[in-house]
């Protein structure tokens, strides 16, 4: 997935100008989008607009945090809706996924099993596991989200971006952190939102450096962000074309180290790198 759209769960109007939006996901949020006061109705629309698009859309739903009392509720109304997905936030650490998927099964009913996309740098101590995922997750992870706005409120930080809008050292190493996690996982990392989404050309600066670090997506919070998130993250046919090149010539020499190809000496990191950017040129599996 390069794009996963937010999207509030009580918003009908928004939730289906997600589905006409481009974007490879959508993320239905019952969480930080959804008053208190309107939690119970947002369960109830976010199960009948799953339930009647999960056919035509990957759709994961944010649930409220393991630590609430509105957790279970959520999982009680949506799960039986078999999303694509749900997505955890306030995860700190790869046993946090495992307890998530032992109440969905609980629930599930012969379904198959829901994904699982966790939150991973919300809190300070949850940058210190983000290596558990690799062991303790379990099979049902499916990427590495991070975001620096509620790690910065749990720091009591002024700002996480310096005057030149980049990201401080702190939110630098949160992000860094989760590209390494997701790679020991085996996972794909999404990077974090980009709340200025009338900025089209820095997010399509922050997409490519996404791109280029290792990253397989961006999450947005508005429509018009998906085309710059799609540019960035989608292989050139020229890219592709490359890459099946390295691939065959790897292919067919199953017992080479390191080969000449074009003029260049190319290794074993080279086709593995070719594989991975020709995933992603695949259609993603439903």
């Amino acid at each position: 997935m390069r794009s996963l759209l937010f999207v509030p769960a009580h918003d009908g109007r928004k939730c289906e100008k997600g589905l006409a939006s481009g974007a490879d996901a959508l993320i239905l949020d019952l969480e930080d989008a959804v008053p208190q006061p309107e939690k119970a109705l947002a369960r109830q629309r976010c199960a009948a607009f799953v339930a009647g698009h999960r056919a035509h859309m990957r759709l994961f739903v944010r649930i409220n945090a393991l630590s609430t009392p509105e957790a279970l509720a959520d999982l009680d109304a949506i799960v039986p809706a078999a999303p694509y997905g749900l997505m955890l936030p306030k995860c700190e650490r790869g046993a946090d996924v495992a307890r998530l998927a032992a109440l969905v099964a609980e629930r599930e009913a012969g379904k198959a099993p829901l994904r699982i996309l966790p939150i991973v740098t919300e809190t300070a101590a949850s940058l210190f596991h983000l290596g558990s995922y690799a062991t303790d997750a379990g099979p049902r992870l499916c990427g590495l989200f991070w975001g620096g706005e509620d790690l910065a409120a749990d720091i009591g930080a002024k700002a996480n971006r310096d005057a030149q809008q980049r990201y401080t050292a702190p939110y630098q190493m949160a992000r860094a952190l989760t590209l390494l996690g997701a790679t020991a996982a085996r996972v794909p990392a999404f990077d974090a939102v980009t709340t200025d989404f009338r900025n089209p050309d820095g997010l399509l600066a922050q997409a490519m450096e996404a791109e280029r670090d290792g990253f397989s997506g961006k999450v947005a919070i508005h429509p018009a962000q998906i085309a710059p998130i799609h540019a960035a993250f989608t292989p050139t046919e020229t890219e592709l074309a490359q890459a099946r090149r390295i691939v065959a010539a790897f292919d067919a020499a199953p017992t080479a180290g390191a080969l000449a190809l074009d003029g260049r000496m190319l290794d074993r990191p080279h086709y593995l790198s070719a594989q991975r950017l020709l995933a992603r040129g695949l259609p993603c599996p439903t």
